[in-house]
């Protein structure tokens, strides 16, 4: 279960970031482009599972339209990339498959079985 919450602000991704280092709480990071197809499709499942579920484990939307400098942080040059932020450790997933397996893992006939 995740906690999708949309950032519009640059300002605000490096607030949770330098609140995860404090805390070191588990957090996920999706980077989307609204010009791409699978990003939107992606958020459309996310949406469609979650919808506006405050528990669970935190997501966050990062949108390159609304916040291009952010890209910059994790080197992201696709999307959609997922970057999960754990206590000690950084993972960055491009693979389209593998970010659906993470973030969608049930089956589901609209989407794919764990595409």
């Amino acid at each position: 279960m995740y906690a999708l919450k949309f950032l519009r602000r640059e300002n605000d991704l490096n607030k949770v970031i330098k609140s995860q280092k404090r805390d070191r709480s588990k957090l996920k990071i999706l980077f989307i482009s609204l010009w791409d197809d699978w990003s939107l499709k992606l958020v459309e499942a996310l949406k469609e599972k979650y919808g506006s579920s405050t528990e669970g484990e935190r997501l966050f939307i990062v949108d390159s339209f609304s916040m291009p400098h952010s890209f910059v942080i994790y080197g992201t040059s696709s999307v959609p990339q997922l970057v999960a932020l754990n206590r000690d450790k950084v993972t960055v997933e491009a693979r389209l498959p593998v970010i659906y397996h993470n973030l969608l893992p049930t089956k589901s006939k609209k989407y794919g079985s764990r595409i």
